[in-house]
């Protein structure tokens, strides 16, 4: 198996977990995490003996509190920033959900911004009831960037959408359970029995009619979800032209209130 160093990967029986692991900075996705779990899934793509995968978050404080705010003091332009939010749909989001397998999230903890966007692309999420899940972007002066605002509107609404994108505000995973956000909310200490209680029955499926099923639902579902979620990629790189972003990450990063200014 590939050496990793953003995250774990362990496989038994089948199932392949991927674990995001950077607790420290509350499993923040950096462009290490992202390469790193772009090889794990094309592994498990190829790899016949992997029927489910699995992805968490190292500890228990997050599945990922999103992109690591820092790295966005490197974005110089908007040129730079769609780069930056193309690779990470393209190599992530993208590969999730074309990838011919199950994918499910435990979300344990807290799945904000990007790291709300990878739970939301998998096909199952289940959660601990402390997890908490949001589009926090707005309050830094950017935007979420992996398809966070199309793809929320699907699931919860537009209107519910709206909100949570226009406010920022987060949500508790019961909240998130009922708008549909989520398949299903359990205790800390059940999440993973839960998790692979649901692995191990898809496990047991015809392979092929798996991946037909999740290619054909994901299809009728947003026949043209590239063009759509590449709108939100494009929403987010320009948001790097604007004065509010640059006051919104250096004030994030200072602790502060930050002062917008509508420029």
């Amino acid at each position: 198996m590939s050496s990793y160093k953003a995250i774990i990967v362990e496989k038994k029986d089948g199932v392949m977990k991927i674990i995001l692991n950077r607790p420290k900075v509350l499993n923040a996705i950096n462009t290490e995490l992202i390469m790193d779990l772009n090889h794990a899934l094309n592994e498990a793509n190829k790899d016949r003996d992997v029927r489910v995968v699995v992805i968490t978050g190292a500890g228990d404080r997050a599945f990922s509190a999103g992109a690591d705010i820092s790295s966005f003091m490197e974005l110089k332009s908007v040129v730079e920033a769609r780069e930056f939010a193309r690779k990470g749909f393209e190599m992530v989001i993208k590969r999730i959900e074309s990838i011919g397998k199950p994918v499910v999230a435990m979300v344990n903890g807290l799945a904000l911004g990007g790291g709300c966007e990878l739970a939301m692309a998998c096909d199952i999420i289940i959660a601990s009831d402390n997890a908490v899940f949001g589009q926090p972007e707005i309050n830094v002066g950017v935007l979420p960037g992996w398809g966070g605002m199309s793809r929320l509107a699907r699931l919860v609404g537009i209107h519910k959408a709206k909100e949570l994108t226009f406010t920022g505000d987060l949500i508790s995973a019961s909240e998130a359970e009922k708008i549909g956000l989520v398949n299903r909310v359990v205790s800390p200490e059940k999440l993973e029995e839960e998790v692979m209680k649901i692995a191990n029955r898809l496990k047991d499926k015809s392979p092929i009619a798996l991946q037909i099923a999740k290619e054909t639902i994901n299809r009728s579902f947003a026949p043209d979800v590239d063009d759509i979620i590449m709108r939100d990629v494009d929403a987010f790189a320009a948001m790097f032209s604007t004065e509010d972003s640059k006051e919104g990450v250096k004030a994030f990063l200072e602790k502060r209130k930050p002062e917008f200014k509508g420029k």
